[in-house]
């Protein structure tokens, strides 16, 4: 993980234009080479950032940051206040909470909830990045990477793009195409999963624990 906190300005082009002024930021460089640009507010999401894979160079005080998507990010540095790297080793990985593992087994349980004719091909795929939480194939015969949670946001969605990222560069699973599932999902989790061509599905928790092995079950 490298850290840069510096006075800088930054540009993005791609799916939009954006410009950020001149001001003191936070560049968190992680170790698969995601660039994410922070301000000095708000919880976690960056003003903005560049996902892994991508190419970055780093020449007369600029950092070029670019994808093949052709999607282009530009720092300028005026000042460079630091500039530090840590090992932070390998992460244990996410613990869900009781909710969320519970509607993760559910839908494993009858995927077809999910989508008409879904069906599952593994629960907890393994990705170097972490465990694909349901790895599906519909009806066409395309494999669907199944993002589960209880609340879909934002995270949810870059999540789901990072699994589909290194699921596509397998051409045993390619394409794959990738699925946000939770009881409930952001307006603003549901704009980005469109932009990047990702469905959103809304399921209901209660209605769900009524079924197991694909049976309908009364209380």
């Amino acid at each position: 993980m490298r850290l840069v906190v510096a006075r800088c300005e930054v540009d993005y082009t791609g799916r939009l234009s954006a410009h950020l002024p001149l001001a003191v930021r936070l560049i968190m460089v992680k170790a698969d080479g995601c660039v994410a640009v922070h301000s000095d507010e708000g919880a976690y999401k960056p003003l903005n950032w560049m996902n892994a894979p991508n190419h970055r160079e780093e020449a007369g005080g600029e950092w070029v940051v670019t994808n093949r998507a052709g999607e282009r990010l530009v720092i300028r540095f005026a000042e460079v206040l630091s500039d530090t790297a840590y090992e932070l080793g390998i992460a244990p990985g996410l613990t869900k909470d009781m909710v969320e593992a519970e509607l993760q087994r559910l839908l494993a349980d009858a995927p077809q909830v999910i989508e008409e004719g879904l069906s599952l091909l593994r629960r907890e795929y393994p990705t170097d990045l972490g465990p694909v939480d349901l790895l599906c194939r519909d009806s066409g015969g395309q494999v669907v990477a199944v993002e589960v949670k209880r609340k879909g946001e934002i995270d949810g969605v870059e999540q789901l793009t990072r699994y589909l990222e290194r699921l596509n560069r397998d051409p045993a699973l390619a394409p794959v195409r990738g699925l946000l599932v939770a009881r409930a999902i952001t307006p603003q989790a549901r704009t980005l999963a469109a932009a990047r061509g990702l469905g959103c599905v809304e399921v209901d928790y209660d209605t769900l624990r009524g079924i197991e092995g694909n049976t309908l079950r009364l209380f």
